[in-house]
């Protein structure tokens, strides 16, 4: 039993948000072949920066080991890991598909594997979304002591000519 989960960025929706899609519980034949899916959805451009990461996290194991990651156009397999002969990539970033296969499957397999797609835009997003809040804020802020301003110097010369 080979399972995948799908893993969504948490960004403020403003941003607009990456969403990323697996497939939930995949079964397979020991010695097959298995592809383990995963694209996003964005409202943004699919950027020549995107990268796509798998890790993995054998049954009872604690932690989780990356055994796949494309970046800058090209897949890296780690050439140590328990699939370093065994697994191909099978996506096409250009339609953000971060598919891998995995091949002659053996019972060692058995486990979780997650997927994790990153699209620049879409943070970048993000960080212009924060420096616009920040100056929009800054500017309310100062309209508001401007006004208090203008405010205590009125009363203040209310009160002397009282």
């Amino acid at each position: 039993m080979v399972e995948t989960y799908t893993h969504k960025e948490n960004v403020p929706q403003q941003s607009e948000a990456i969403v990323i899609y697996t497939g939930w519980e995949r079964h397979a034949l020991v010695g097959s072949d298995i592809r383990l899916s995963c694209s996003f959805f964005s409202w943004r451009w699919t950027s020549d920066d995107v990268t796509f990461s798998w890790s993995y996290r054998a049954d009872g194991a604690r932690d989780s080991i990356s055994v796949f990651h494309y970046t800058g156009g090209a897949p890296y397999v780690d050439n140590k890991g328990p699939f370093r002969d065994r697994l191909e990539f099978v996506g096409n970033p250009g339609r953000r598909d971060g598919s891998i296969l995995l091949k002659n499957l053996d019972y060692g397999d058995n486990g979780t594997f997650t997927c994790d797609a990153k699209n620049p835009p879409d943070i970048a997003g993000v960080i212009t979304g924060a420096i616009i809040g920040a100056v929009l804020g800054l500017l309310v802020l100062i309209v508001v002591i401007y006004y208090l301003m203008r405010f205590l110097v009125a009363r203040r010369v209310f009160n002397l000519s009282v």
